[in-house]
């Protein structure tokens, strides 16, 4: 999509808004200008604060999603007997709704940056892992054979064929878990915890009863959401020009 077509959503939904707060006339309800006005003075002060807080959980579990996740996606997807021993473990944890174990997360790490971090990873973990690795699986037997008949090595044939295939599935199983993983990000920052979006929203707005800082910090997330996927969508123009092509 492109940076028109957002900005142009944009200006519709605020219109939108302001509208239906004007119509509504309650204080639940801020007009878009004022939430407007409270996120650019919030963004300088502590609203700013909490939202690196959020991005720098968010792409730590990212970035740890893609060292760990990637290679097991491309492991499992290669070789059949792994594949058939651990696929029913995958699909008796996958359903599991990956925030009720907070509780269980917290018990064990604290209730800092990293049982956060690792709650959000275990959510994008399970995505990527399925992703690549039916991906992996999917790379035609001609095309492996053709490389390895010039003696490539098996990091070669990973490096130069499985991981170039598996790529654009990397970052769409990314994307797509994005918009989850911040959701129970929000829930997490809500629980004992100082820092964060969510502690912003729950505490500093809604606790307060300052809705309109609130708000404020439901559009900081929503931003936060977006600029995490057009980072990746980008990425995927830039590292898979093939996939855009088609």
């Amino acid at each position: 999509m492109s940076r028109r077509s957002i900005v142009i959503s944009s200006l519709l939904l605020l219109f939108v808004w302001e509208l239906a707060a004007l119509a509504a006339n309650t204080s639940v309800l801020p007009r878009a200008s004022a939430v407007i006005i409270a996120l650019g003075r919030g963004l300088v002060g502590s609203l700013g604060w909490h939202l690196l807080v959020s991005s720098w959980r968010v792409l730590a579990s990212i970035v740890l999603t893609a060292v760990i996740a990637t290679p097991a996606g491309l492991l499992i997807g290669q070789n059949e007997v792994w594949n058939r021993r651990l696929s029913a473990i995958i699909y008796l944890t996958y359903p599991i709704p990956k925030v009720v174990l907070l509780p269980i997360i917290m018990l064990f790490l604290g209730i800092g940056d990293a049982s956060k971090i690792f709650l959000l990873w275990l959510i994008l973990f399970y995505q990527v892992l399925l992703v690549v690795r039916d991906a992996s699986a999917a790379v035609h037997p001609d095309l492996v054979r053709s490389v390895t008949s010039l003696g490539s090595s098996d990091w070669q044939l990973v490096r130069f064929v499985y991981f170039p295939a598996c790529l654009p599935a990397i970052l769409t199983g990314l994307r797509v878990s994005t918009g989850t993983a911040i959701a129970v990000l929000f829930l997490a920052e809500s629980i004992a915890t100082s820092s964060g979006l969510g502690y912003y929203i729950m505490v500093e707005g809604w606790g307060r009863m300052d809705y309109t800082a609130m708000y404020a910090g439901v559009v900081a997330m929503s931003l936060l959401g977006l600029a995490i996927y057009g980072v990746l969508d980008r990425l995927e123009h830039w590292a898979c020009p093939w996939a855009g092509a088609r």
